[in-house]
């Protein structure tokens, strides 16, 4: 069965206490951003998952409630916390940054990411009636370009030495999707997940 996936824009402290532990694990932060090399955290875009736990409520309120930024809490159907999504608009072009992370490494391969994927796009295109989405994917996550692909992102550019894992510098591939576009797609890939 395909996995429903809600988003929660009333981000918790708990999730993102989730969040830190979820990037803890050497292989959950290895396919996002890997860690700092300076104090070893784990890399993270819009926030620290480690810092923002002192932070006052409006200090919170100023990183999970901005116009440009919006984060999500992913959260399955029996209502528990999987991952994070984060759509980073840019209203005068009418597009949004797309990040999306699955922290419970469970429920790798079981179609929760392009679930999640999926409710991102949703809200993007049907609720922020955004014209186009893209992302930047390390070359490194084939998983990840997989996904896009499917889901009929388009490669529109090769970046070079863009993602640090390692200590090693890894390039990576900046994947577009349009309204238009995604609409076609969508039902295709939810029509053969129904079978």
């Amino acid at each position: 069965m395909f996995p429903q996936i809600s988003l929660n824009t009333d981000v918790s402290r708990d999730d993102v206490a989730r969040m830190r532990d979820w990037l803890r694990d050497p292989e959950v932060s290895g396919l996002w951003y890997g860690n700092d090399d300076a104090d070893g955290h784990a890399l993270h875009i819009g926030y620290s998952p480690e810092q923002i736990q002192g932070a006052s409520d409006e200090e919170w309120n100023q990183v999970f409630h901005q116009d440009e930024r919006r984060i999500y809490a992913l959260y399955a159907t029996d209502e528990s916390h999987i991952g994070e999504g984060q759509l980073l608009v840019e209203w005068p072009l009418e597009e949004a940054q797309l990040f999306i992370m699955i922290g419970r490494k469970d429920l790798w391969h079981h179609h929760y990411g392009t679930a999640a994927l999926i409710s991102m796009l949703d809200e993007a295109f049907e609720k922020l009636e955004l014209h186009r989405v893209w992302v930047d994917v390390p070359e490194y996550n084939e998983h990840a370009l997989q996904m896009f692909r499917h889901l009929g992102f388009v490669l529109e550019g090769h970046l070079r030495r863009t993602h640090r894992k390692d200590g090693d510098w890894y390039d990576s591939f900046a994947m577009g999707l349009l309204a238009d576009e995604y609409g076609r797609r969508r039902d295709r890939v939810l029509t053969q997940y129904a079978t």
